[in-house]
């Protein structure tokens, strides 16, 4: 009885709130030579200029490695481990690129390692290492700049679910370990989980990609209500990869399942209908629970719909932590917390809601986690070449004494030794 005055009041607040959804926060601009800091009640989004800042030299490598895969597979594109695709492409017209190698601040080298489709358009990095160590060995050849840092000044983009450890079961990623060759670079991977063995020290932690012409496009007016209390759609058990039960989402997923199908607060499903982004738009809070790795597209789609993230996910470490007010925008409940969310979530005052939804309803925070093409000011390309700005200057430790060597070229399992 006491739940249902509580969900009343949080709708009213949404739906009051809905208004600001497209529309810009009141806001106060500082600026402060290359940092500018767009405030509106709380939780600030920081965007910094990275341009004067860094320059990065893009090695132009052979199409088998990048391009040529896109021609074979143009889902690649659109998958959710894309980044790794327009990150590229971003930095060959961003201003921050250099043609000469000899003024880089940093090196990248364009690897699509996810985008080895299967029928049903999954990425399998099984062939990933063999790429990923091919290119190292070309580049290395080729020019000199790897050999005198052992690539620590050189950056990678390793999007899939446990980034360079290059499998999608944890057991067998956490087994495998980094590519023992990358353990000196800087990665651009995909949000992780505190303390993992497959989140290098250093990392810049990324949003996954989700189309942004496609979710403009499906954009509900504003003032829209928020007639639905919690929203989720997906799976809640893998029986094909997890037969037994119980280690997919460490159980998470199947304990909202358990808990809360009946449950008239909730509206879950393993469906995906064709209406999935209007229905984000209609809902007060979105359940963003792990899977096989500890992130999904959902806390993209949430931000960009004004539906309060729920994240569920035990020490994840999500994107742009610095420049993103997550604790003020979401909503984070420990795994062993799930058989507790209606209580947890009807017990937030209506006017904390409004206030993270009026955060949520700021365009910048918006483009911070989406990746637009061309590239746009403060969006998540910018947002990684802030992350990269701000590990410069390079320590004395980055370039090597003559002679030393730090990797070992033929660390790694057998088979990515194995000729690509």
């Amino acid at each position: 009885m006491k739940m249902r005055p509580v969900l009343a009041i949080a709708i009213l607040a949404t739906a009051a709130a809905a208004v600001l959804f497209l529309g810009s926060l009141a806001q106060e601009v500082k600026q402060d030579h290359h940092t500018e800091r767009i405030s509106g009640s709380a939780g600030d989004v920081l965007e910094d200029d990275p341009v004067g800042r860094l320059k990065v030299y893009v090695y132009d490598l052979p199409a088998r490695y990048n391009t040529a895969l896109l021609e074979k597979d143009p889902r690649c594109l659109t998958h959710m481990f894309a980044t790794e695709v327009f990150v590229h492409r971003s930095l060959l017209s961003s201003a921050v690129r250099t043609l000469d190698p000899e003024d880089a601040d940093w090196f990248f080298v364009p690897v699509y390692t996810t985008c080895d489709l299967t029928a049903s358009g999954h990425p399998m990095p099984f062939d990933s290492p063999r790429m990923m160590r091919s290119a190292i060995r070309l580049v290395a050849e080729r020019w000199p700049y790897w050999n005198r840092s052992e690539g620590a000044d050189h950056f990678f983009v390793t999007p899939h679910d446990f980034g360079a450890c290059f499998h999608f079961k944890e057991e067998k990623a956490v087994a495998r370990g980094i590519l023992p060759l990358l353990r000196r670079a800087t990665l651009v991977q995909t949000f992780g989980q505190r303390r993992h063995a497959c989140l290098k020290g250093g990392s810049i932690t990324v949003p996954p990609y989700a189309p942004p012409a496609r979710m403009e496009a499906r954009l509900l007016p504003p003032g829209t209500p928020r007639s639905v209390f919690v929203y989720f759609r997906g799976l809640f058990y893998d029986s094909g990869n997890d037969p037994e039960g119980g280690y997919y989402a460490r159980g998470a997923r199947a304990s909202v399942w358990e808990n809360f199908r009946s449950n008239p607060l909730f509206d879950i499903s393993t469906e995906h209908p064709a209406t999935y982004y209007e229905d984000m738009q209609r809902a007060v809070f979105c359940l963003c629970p792990l899977g096989w790795a500890p992130w999904s597209p959902r806390l993209v789609e949430a931000v960009v719909f004004g539906c309060i993230p729920v994240v569920i996910a035990d020490d994840i470490v999500l994107p742009f932590a610095d420049a993103i007010p997550w604790a003020d925008i979401g909503v984070f409940v420990a795994e062993e917390d799930v058989p507790r969310l209606d209580t947890i979530l009807t017990s937030i005052p209506a006017e904390v809601v409004l206030r993270k939804q009026r955060l949520l309803a700021s365009p910048a925070m918006k483009r911070a986690v989406l990746f637009p093409q061309p590239s746009q000011p403060g969006d998540a390309f910018h947002q990684i070449l802030n992350g990269l700005a701000r590990k410069l200057p390079h320590g004395d430790g980055v370039f090597l004494r003559p002679g030393q060597t730090v990797l070992n070229w033929t660390a790694g399992p057998p088979g990515d030794l194995k000729p690509w």
